[in-house]
């Protein structure tokens, strides 16, 4: 089973999180972040994972750390995963309207970190959440789990639904460059590893 588990303790937050590639969409999530919680929620659920978030983190301050060393997490999980990715498709992309919204995400698994973002919200919050954080949270991740990251809002008109449809652009594109395709004899590369 493709798994992992990463712990990841420090001054400002304490982090357990699980990560199942091949799951069935189910999360079970307390995150402190209650914007963050329903974003890996959608995340989850959109790219069949089975994924656990247990943070506690200084959120008194604000929502920037717990946010950031998630998304680490998650980074971390996800290549702890993969292992040496033989026989994935390794490209991911997907659409996903959210109401007037339009976000596209592609994905190469190809453990060379990069993140483009691409948009721009119209607010800066959504409740209390700060919508810069979001970015954090994708550059971070892109950067652990080193994936090439690309991140297109084509359009849109409120900020939540933007948002929202870009954590389920996540998830479906990761679920298409994780998926193990039958064709693919030994890693996707012609370098012979990834």
């Amino acid at each position: 089973m493709r798994k992992a588990r990463i712990l990841r303790t420090t001054n400002e937050t304490d982090i357990q999180l699980e990560l199942v590639i091949d799951g069935e969409g189910k999360a079970e999530l307390e995150t402190g972040v209650p914007f963050l919680t329903h974003m890996l929620d959608l995340f989850a659920k959109h790219g069949q994972f089975d994924l656990q978030v247990n943070a506690k983190g200084d959120t008194e301050i604000d929502d920037h750390h717990t946010t950031e060393d998630i998304g680490i997490c998650l980074g971390q999980a996800l290549r702890e995963a993969l292992g040496d990715k033989r026989g994935i498709k390794r490209y991911g992309n997907a659409f996903v309207p959210m109401d007037e919204a339009l976000a596209q995400v592609v994905i190469d698994l190809s453990n060379r970190p990069h993140f483009e973002f691409r948009g721009e919200f119209p607010s800066q919050k959504v409740g209390t959440f700060d919508v810069e954080l979001v970015h954090e949270f994708l550059w971070k991740l892109a950067l652990e789990a080193r994936m090439n990251l690309h991140v297109i809002v084509h359009y849109g008109r409120n900020t939540h639904h933007m948002i929202e449809a870009v954590f389920k652009a996540l998830g479906r594109a990761l679920d298409e460059a994780t998926m193990i395709d039958p064709r693919v004899k030994g890693v996707p590369s012609t370098k012979g590893m990834l």
